[in-house]
């Protein structure tokens, strides 16, 4: 049995785990992702994969690193909630351990992973995934292959502008979806409505002990659920910024289904209840027509971790010449 390592890399964290080719995880590290420090980032991605493999028989390593990724699948060119700007993160990963590494988008192995093993598993065609956790990223299943791109960065649902001149992102321009439908989105949401109407925020200023700026995206989840009603506007909020732009994905692409994964879809219904309600309203008369269904991923923060594995195990077959 082939295993490979699947090392995810996000804004918070790194987990890196040991997959087999039915997408099992035998074994799971995590870290926390030192964003603002690229030496530590690297360090400790390399120490992730290290431990994996001195503990089994593994052939190859993929890492879904949060960034543009260039068309060679070599370098992190621009990561916008990391410090990465033009990293050659496969080689310098490469040269630090004993198997080979391949790297790919995070959104890109997340979807990879969804189609294959998780929610688009009886998917014969298309797939899209808008991966919804501290930003927003996503990646995009067209005749059941990743769709990278003229130059590697296809998938980057996230930084599509959904408000011209609205908030900056760190991505350089003004208004991108991830400032209205993330994870940051939606502490935003929390901590002004909280500020303004704290008497309908008495369970998530509870949970921050009084203070709106303390508020976390998991105080807004755990308030949300126990019917704080400023939580769960802020739900609200962002599953609306998402259907929006899960209906111009139907638009543009036509795929077989929609996946709404990443962490703060982990909190369901919650996101998932108006980002489907506003998806409807948006398609207009699209919505005569057969569209894409909404589902929620299956592999939760799993899917990065699993996608780059098997991404990983494709990759070196291919490299091999082996079908």
């Amino acid at each position: 049995m082939t295993l490979t390592i699947g090392v995810d890399i996000g804004g918070t964290k790194v987990v890196g785990g040991v997959v087999d080719p039915l997408g099992r995880v035998l074994a799971r590290i995590r870290r926390d992702t030192p964003a603002d420090d690229v030496a530590r980032t690297r360090t400790v991605i390399v120490d992730v994969v290290r431990e994996l493999a001195a503990g089994h028989d593994v052939v190859a390593a993929g890492v879904g690193a949060a960034g543009w990724i260039d068309a060679a699948a070599t370098t992190v060119g621009f990561a916008p909630n990391l410090a990465w700007r033009d990293e050659p993160l496969r080689d310098t990963v490469a040269a630090a351990v004993d198997v080979p590494v391949f790297l790919e988008n995070d959104g890109n192995v997340a979807a990879w992973a969804e189609f294959r093993f998780g929610a688009g598993r009886e998917a014969t065609d298309s797939m899209v995934l808008i991966a919804v956790g501290t930003g927003i990223g996503g990646g995009i299943v067209i005749d059941g292959r990743l769709l990278r791109g003229a130059n590697g960065t296809a998938g980057e649902l996230g930084h599509a502008v959904a408000v011209p001149d609205g908030h900056q992102c760190g991505c350089g321009r003004q208004g991108c979806l991830e400032q209205y439908a993330s994870g940051r989105a939606l502490v935003r949401y929390a901590r002004a409505g909280a500020t303004e109407h704290p008497s309908a925020a008495a369970t998530l200023l509870d949970l921050a002990g009084g203070d709106a700026q303390r508020i976390t995206g998991p105080m807004v989840t755990e308030a949300a659920r126990a019917g704080d009603k400023v939580a769960g506007d802020a739900f609200q909020q962002a599953g609306w910024w998402l259907g929006i732009a899960l209906a111009d994905l139907v638009q543009i692409l036509d795929p077989q289904l929609l996946v709404v994964g990443g962490g703060v879809a982990e909190a369901a219904e919650l996101l998932l209840t108006p980002a489907t309600e506003s998806y409807g309203i948006a398609l207009g008369q699209r919505g005569r027509l057969p569209v894409a269904p909404v589902t929620a991923a299956r592999l939760g923060n799993s899917a990065g971790m699993i996608g780059a594995a098997d991404m990983a195990r494709a990759r070196l077959a291919a490299a091999s010449g082996v079908a």
